[in-house]
């Protein structure tokens, strides 16, 4: 029967697991001594080795024969343990058995001295989904465990587990496995399984794995079947070619949104999906931020997809807050995909948005040209002596002060046009209330704005966001514009009137 590659590769010594020195060689240690701890707490993000790990130190410490602290996997207890036939090392997944009478079950068998092995011991996979009355169940065990227990737990999510339990545990922090390990380890599966894999397609997966070995052994293993390029393993996992991401993000800084639909569309066809195309859309991004923000040792951070003489073109026509507001973009899209019910079309919006989300959102606004200086009288008439400086009466002055030019462009000073400008800084159900004709209304009187509630709610929402309304309108007309906030008829008094009048009716008086 077909064995997958990460169960089939999965190490059977600490000397195997990769990229986890910093842990493994401190167990080793523990071992060789034999002076094991009687709680471990293993967190770090998914397939780098805590599972792994958990399971060779319950080997290690109940082996016949260890070698150098590692299990040797001959004797019997290691060869019981492997198939599960020895009951005194128990692994139980706590996202499906997180109620407190598991706990309890754990807790009364824990007294028990081992049956054949040495020790008895608990791995506790996804401790962090254990509920808070289990989490209580097993607190008093593992503070005061008998002499033959030892408890592995492993998490994902250590800021879920009550500190009351990290304080009683030995913590060891497993980081991403290095793309440069990973792509190491992958060659050398694929030799040992007659797998052609080629140098860029390993590196491809390495970089795709994001950190996890596990997840770069399935992935090798989901493209197995033929040679393993580049192609093979875009095809095999959905993604879009690195040139079509660019020639995206080129449609995106001229605003082309008809040029970014199409790419999508043709993505799309080819059945690449379309969270993948925006997440290489992110990563790009990211890539392209890293230019700007560490040039020195960003290179060493970068996903290493594309190559300099790339984004140093691409880097040309953005700058930080551009490449900020189309990551802010770009997450908000990834956030609603899942909630989203054509995804598509969500992603289409988010393109959309990144094309014309604001004015000049990419491509950074012109400069004004510099004014050229008028060329000097080839003729300079010579300075006067300095005794005739001091007696020389001053230049007349013009009779009439020059009056500046207007703009023939300036934008008209507008509650619509103050409203577009006020979107963005406005709470969402205060513009909904000032956008709608129903509660506001204005216009425009000489150089006076006149804005009218119709309600009190309205009235209350003007008053409340007066100084941004102000400021919108200063900066749409170039100069200060007198905004007046008025009533409509029956607004704006006593608002409690009509209640009162009733409640009077009825013999009640306001207390004094």
């Amino acid at each position: 029967m077909y064995q997958a590659l990460y169960r089939k590769w999965r190490p059977k010594t600490f000397d195997e697991v990769v990229g986890q020195e910093h842990i493994t060689e401190i167990l080793k240690k523990q071992v060789l001594t034999d002076r094991p701890s009687h709680a471990y707490l293993f967190t770090g993000t998914r397939g780098t080795g805590k599972t792994t790990c958990a399971k060779l130190l319950a080997k290690a410490v109940n082996c016949l024969n260890p070698v150098g602290g590692n299990p040797c996997n001959q004797c019997e207890i290691c060869r019981g343990i492997d198939s599960g036939a020895i009951l005194d090392v128990t692994e139980m997944d706590a996202a499906s058995n997180n109620g407190v009478d598991d706990v309890r079950a754990i807790r009364d068998e824990a007294v028990y001295a081992p049956v054949a092995a040495r020790r008895r011991v608990y791995i506790i996979d996804e401790v962090h989904m254990l509920s808070k009355a289990a989490f209580n169940a097993l607190l008093k065990t593992i503070e005061e465990p008998p002499e033959h227990l030892i408890f592995i737990l492993a998490t994902t999510e250590l800021y879920k587990v009550p500190a009351t339990i990290l304080s009683r545990c030995q913590r060891y922090s497993f980081h991403r496995v290095p793309p440069e390990l990973i792509r190491t380890r992958l060659l050398q599966v694929a030799q040992a399984e007659g797998l052609e894999l080629d140098e860029e397609a390993a590196g491809l997966l390495s970089r795709l794995a994001d950190g996890a070995l596990r997840d770069a052994l399935s992935l090798l293993d989901q493209c197995s079947g033929a040679k393993i390029d580049r192609e093979r393993v875009l095809s095999a996992i959905g993604l879009a070619e690195n040139d079509e991401i660019c020639r995206l993000l080129e449609a995106l800084q001229r605003g082309d949104s008809d040029s970014a639909l199409e790419i999508l569309d043709s993505l799309y066809q080819a059945g690449k999906d379309v969270a993948s195309v925006l997440e290489q859309l992110a990563s790009l991004h990211r890539d392209l931020l890293l230019r700007f923000v560490a040039p020195g040792s960003g290179g060493a951070l970068m996903s290493g997809g594309y190559g300099d003489g790339t984004l140093e073109q691409l880097a040309r026509n953005t700058d930080v807050g551009s490449l900020l507001a189309a990551l802010d973009v770009l997450e908000e899209a990834d956030a609603a995909l899942d909630r989203s019910s054509d995804r598509r079309l969500c992603a289409e919006l988010c393109l959309v948005r990144l094309c014309g989300l604001k004015p000049a959102a990419y491509i950074p606004a012109p400069q004004p040209a510099a004014r050229v200086p008028a060329p000097a009288p080839e003729t300079a008439p010579q300075p006067a002596p300095a005794a005739e400086r001091e007696t020389a009466p001053p230049a007349p002055q013009p009779a009439e002060p020059v009056q500046p030019e207007e703009d023939p462009a300036a934008p008209e000073v507008s509650w619509e046009a103050i409203l577009n400008r006020l979107e963005d800084s406005l709470f969402m159900g205060d513009y909904v209330m000032l956008s709608d004709q129903a509660n506001v209304t204005g216009k425009q009187e000489g150089e006076m704005l006149l804005l009218t509630a119709r309600n009190d709610a309205a009235l209350q929402t003007m008053e409340q966001n007066l100084d941004l309304i102000r400021s919108a309108a200063e900066k749409l007309a170039g100069r200060p514009v007198p905004v007046r906030v008025q009533a409509a008829e029956g607004v704006g008094g006593d608002r409690f009137a009509a209640v009162n009048d009733l409640f009077s009716q009825f013999g009640f008086k306001e207390e004094k």
